[in-house]
Order: structure tokens, then sequence, then C-alpha cells
């Protein structure tokens, strides 16, 4: 492996423990839309996507804007209550800066929420970058969320390593080039998915797990 200088960071379920809010966000819309709740699995399976892919999945035959609509209306008021950091994971964010690595947030959610979140934790002046929903055309597992991260930072994608939860965020990596980590805490990826372009570099069961990866 190339030196890695660089590590990008998703937000929901790796930097940012959202899943709850997520669940309770899509239980909403489904009893809103349908009268009753959605297959906790499949909404997980669900994560890491975009909201209006997985919104169009889900109701194909319900108006997407109005649909979205309901989802977010959910979180209004209660997004900065309902998350929190993962163990260890702004100690590890503030030690790699120390360290001298680049690092850098590349997420599917809109830039005010993701904003708010890092904010909430005085994490938002500490990333060199962040890419959200906003900058993007195409979204993960397409490499182009991490390869805008890189432009910024002006780093080549064999200097760079990508932390996830989702099969999304390994193929993002993956397609880009970067290096991939899978935490173990995520819920958004099975076992049987972790292949071809979805199976990641590494596993890490703890944050302090990068660390030994980057040998430092």
């Amino acid at each position: 492996m190339s030196k890695i200088n660089t590590i990008l960071f998703d937000f929901d379920g790796t930097l940012m423990n959202t899943n709850e809010l997520i669940l309770g966000s899509w239980q909403h819309t489904f009893k809103t839309i349908t009268g009753k709740e959605g297959e906790p699995e499949a909404i997980h399976r669900t994560f890491g996507e975009t909201l209006a892919k997985s919104m169009g999945e889900f109701f194909p035959d319900f108006p997407l804007e109005e649909g979205i609509e309901i989802y977010r209306g959910y979180q209004v008021g209660r997004f900065a209550d309902c998350i929190s950091p993962f163990p260890g994971m702004v100690e590890l964010v503030q030690e790699l800066k120390k360290r001298g690595y680049k690092t850098a947030v590349v997420t599917s959610r809109l830039r005010p929420t993701t904003m708010e979140g890092l904010e909430k934790f005085q994490l938002d002046k500490i990333f060199d970058a962040i890419v959200t929903m906003e900058d993007c055309t195409k979204h993960k597992p397409d490499p182009e969320p991490a390869l805008i991260a890189l432009e910024k930072l002006g780093v080549k994608p064999e200097e760079a390593m990508m932390i996830g939860d989702s099969k999304f965020d390994i193929g993002c990596a993956n397609n880009a080039g970067v290096a991939s980590v899978l935490v173990n805490w995520a819920v958004a990826i099975y076992d049987k998915e972790k292949e071809g372009i979805f199976k990641p570099d590494y596993v890490i069961e703890e944050a302090e797990d990068i660390f030994q990866i980057l040998g430092i």
C-alpha cells in the first residue's frame, strides 16, 4: 500500500450514530403513507443510499417530493438531540489531525444537517473538506463523492482511505481506487454482500484499529 495521508469518513452510521433516527424517520414515513410500519431489515439495507433512491424503491407510486417531505419533517427538531458519535470516533479524528493526516467527510446527507451534527460535537472546523449530496451529480457507490473530496484535498486515490458502514461506502471507495474500511458496528451490510466491488480491504472492530492499519 502507498503511504496513506488522508482519511475519508462517512457520516451516518460511521462517524455518527444516526441509526435510530433514520429508522424512526422511515417508520414515520411508512405509517403516514401505508398505515403500517416497514420491515426494519429492509430499511437497514437502504442505509447509505440517497433518500430519493430509497424513497422511490419503497413507494414507487407515491409522489417522490411529498415522501421526502414527510421523512425530513420527522427529523425537524429531533436531529441534533437524537445523534451521537460512535465510541472513539471523535478522538480518532482529533488524533489523526494532530499527526498531520488530512481528513474529510463524504456523505449522501444534505449539508445543513451534516453541519448541524458536526457543529454539535465541535467537528465542523476540524475536517479539511466536507462533501455532501449537493456537491455531487452521482452518488455512492459511484466514485464521484470520494473523488470530489480527493480533488478538494489535492490527494491521489492511492494516498487515501475511506471508512464506511454500508456497501455503498465500500463500493464508492473501491471504485475510486481508495483503500476501503468497513466498521464492524454497521447495520447496513450483510456478509453475503461483501463481495466484488463491495468487498472491504479492512474491517475494524473499534475506531482505534485504524492506527494499526496505518502502522502508527
